[in-house]
């Protein structure tokens, strides 16, 4: 029993990562059903950059807590331009010309340019991120868990929740929201639609890049760290549903705890197999994923 309830605690650390990457594909999808498909590049950028500039902190004698803390602000600012970078390189003319395949192929294009880029600057070999926290675990009864994976839990919940607040309580984010419910009324209300779209492709970004220096600590930081990650979490996306913030919650537990007991029980290989089954059920008997709303087209 004591073995279940490790690996569920472990299995909620990783969900809660592909949850908070699913939430930043959401971000872009509510306000013009377009999806950055090279956002595990977007969170590779960022865990690079701020590795880069919490080395930099770290050699001019400031402790790691502090120079993580001095560190977000440099990530935030990089998340909002390459965003913005992508929504103007990848998306906007494509939208503009309604072709559905452009925004695709060009954004799994410029992720591939960013990830070149990286190899090219970082080189290919898996870099270690210093951690802000202690790395001896703690126990909480008969369960072990580490300081960074309690941190990459409130971390992810703090990251949505402040989205949520931004979108409730300021204009601009009644903007966003008033973009996703309807788009062409937004527009006839004199909203800047498409600013509300660059916005929200920067916010997902930046989303993605601080989920990347969060996991960092746990992991191994490199050019390819986000291919895999960025994945699962779009498969997260459409087991939870991508009008439904809710459901990329619970959907990146599912799959977290789903592989993390697969990977012990069964066998590591196999951890993948019960998650893409899940994604083809979902995809066969509910499209819009378990919370999502189905869309309605108008003629």
């Amino acid at each position: 029993m004591n073995i279940l309830l490790q690996l569920v605690v472990s299995g909620i650390a990783v969900g809660m990562i592909y949850g908070v990457i699913a939430f930043s594909y959401q971000l872009t999808f509510v306000t013009s059903k377009t999806l950055n498909f090279g956002q595990g590049e977007a969170l590779m950028l960022g865990a690079l950059v701020g590795l880069t500039t919490i080395n930099f902190l770290i050699g001019q004698a400031l402790g790691n807590w502090l120079a993580y803390l001095l560190m977000l602000p440099v990530v935030f600012v990089f998340g909002m331009a390459q965003g913005t970078v992508v929504e103007w390189l990848g998306v906007r003319r494509a939208v503009e010309a309604k072709s559905e395949a452009g925004w695709i192929m060009a954004t799994i294009a410029l992720g591939i340019i960013f990830r070149n880029l990286a190899e090219n600057i970082w080189g290919r070999d898996a870099l270690r991120f210093p951690s802000p926290l202690p790395e001896a675990a703690l126990n909480i009864g008969p369960i072990r868990v580490q300081p960074m994976e309690i941190a990459i839990v409130l971390g992810a919940l703090a990251m949505m929740l402040a989205v949520e607040v931004f979108n409730r309580r300021t204009i601009y984010g009644k903007a966003v929201v008033a973009t996703a419910n309807d788009k062409d009324a937004a527009d006839l209300m004199g909203i800047n639609t498409r600013r509300v779209i660059t916005f929200s492709y920067a916010l997902s970004s930046t989303t993605a890049a601080l989920a990347g220096v969060l996991i960092a600590p746990v992991t191994l930081t490199g050019a390819t760290m986000g291919a895999a990650l960025g994945l699962k979490a779009f498969a997260v996306a459409i087991i939870g549903g991508l009008s439904s913030g809710m459901g990329v919650i619970v959907g990146g537990l599912i799959l977290g705890i789903t592989e993390t007991l697969t990977g012990y029980y069964i066998s590591t290989g196999y951890k993948d197999v019960p998650g893409l089954v899940l994604l083809l059920l979902v995809l066969s008997l509910k499209p819009s994923g378990l919370f999502g709303r189905a869309a309605i087209k108008k003629v």
